[in-house]
């Protein structure tokens, strides 16, 4: 590959670190420079580096700046990756790094494809993707606000008599509630319109992404994955806006892994030590599938909100449903009986989820 280039930037918000590796094995690797992050400085080193005729292959971390850099290179024909940080090869006894060692490395490292890519979306598989981020973020504020009114009475001794908190009769008896001082009370009523606001705010994006999802090409996954017990509305538009496109992964076990859901593991010898789950790739598709997986513990069924969800959806995506159902709620009675602790034997089951929401996911084209 005489004829190519490999190049190296480390992306900040205000500067790009740029190195280049000689095409053949062996080449050379030297520093370019530094340029400002901006589409135009872009482009002109993307007509410098290629003046030659050369193939371009550039290759940058995954990280906060997002895909727009890729999808200019791809635009301007040249061929890019974005590289997992996590899974970059790191040697134990280097403690120095800056942007110019980091490029360094990337360019030598691309040129040995010994660096993982991650799947990039599309422009609109983005934009559901933020939408429904956007959601847990606000469902996370909504939390908080809540907590920050309990604690308030709790300090005040205002004990609810009533077993569960924020039904129809908790807000009644917090309307009922009255302070002396009138600081008190201002802050009171204040944590109250704190909560009224943000479970509105969530009403609002839930109610967003519900109008913009039949325009979504992955609408018809999002559809048929809900014929699980357990995935409803938001657990199918959040794992699927997580996962993306399924079909990337050739077997279950690489979606579960993926998620993060598969043991940990350190072997050496005759020692075989698993641990807790790896906990790696998105954080909220694996909550709500840990989420949707309590719905297992009970005695198989199918309930009318399911038959609703089933009703157009074709025969071949019910029996997979019917039998991860039968086979999931069997294994967790099986767990628990064994003395697995019931988080543990939960999180097997979210586990096996994803196995199955893969195999329906096979049985349905995206539009």
């Amino acid at each position: 590959m005489k004829d190519s280039m490999f190049i190296g930037l480390d992306v900040h918000k205000a500067t790009i670190s740029v190195a280049v590796a000689d095409g053949e094995r062996g080449g050379e690797v030297r520093d370019w420079g530094k340029l400002p992050n901006r589409p135009d400085r872009v482009r002109k080193l993307a007509e410098q580096l290629g003046s030659k005729g050369r193939k371009l292959y550039f290759c940058y971390e995954a990280g906060p700046c997002g895909y727009g850099l890729y999808r200019q290179l791809v635009e301007l024909g040249h061929d890019c990756i974005v590289v997992a940080p996590s899974l970059i090869p790191l040697k134990a006894g280097d403690r120095v790094k800056t942007d110019r060692r980091d490029a360094r490395m990337l360019a030598k490292l691309h040129r040995a494809s010994e660096l993982t890519s991650v799947w990039v979306p599309d422009v609109e598989h983005e934009a559901m993707r933020d939408l429904v981020r956007a959601r847990a973020s606000a469902v996370r504020a909504a939390n908080q606000a809540r907590q920050h009114l309990q604690s308030f009475l709790l300090r005040h001794g205002r004990h609810y008599p009533g077993k569960k908190s924020w039904t129809k009769a908790y807000r009644r008896w917090l309307s009922a509630n009255r302070f002396d001082h009138s600081a008190q009370q201002i802050v009171f009523q204040d944590y109250i319109h704190a909560v009224t606001d943000a479970e509105a705010r969530v009403a609002r994006l839930e109610a967003q992404i519900a109008e913009l999802l039949p325009d979504w090409s992955l609408a018809p996954v999002v559809e048929a994955i809900q014929a699980m017990r357990g995935v409803a509305f938001i657990v199918a538009v959040t794992v699927v806006a997580e996962v993306g496109d399924f079909r990337r992964f050739p077997t279950p076990r690489q979606l579960m892994a993926y998620l993060g859901l598969t043991p940990t593991e350190h072997s050496s010898g005759n020692t075989v030590r698993r641990g807790g789950i790896t906990k790696v790739g998105s954080s909220l598709a694996r909550r709500v599938l840990i989420e949707g997986a309590w719905s297992y513990r009970m005695q198989p069924r199918v309930g009318r909100k399911q038959v609703d969800r089933m009703e157009e959806l074709p025969q071949a995506v019910r029996d997979i449903a019917w039998k991860g159902q039968l086979r999931m709620c069997q294994r967790y009675k099986h767990l628990v009986g064994s003395g697995k602790p019931p988080v543990v034997a939960n999180t097997a089951i979210a586990r096996e989820m994803a196995g199955f929401i893969w195999a329906i996911a096979q049985e349905v084209t995206p539009a």
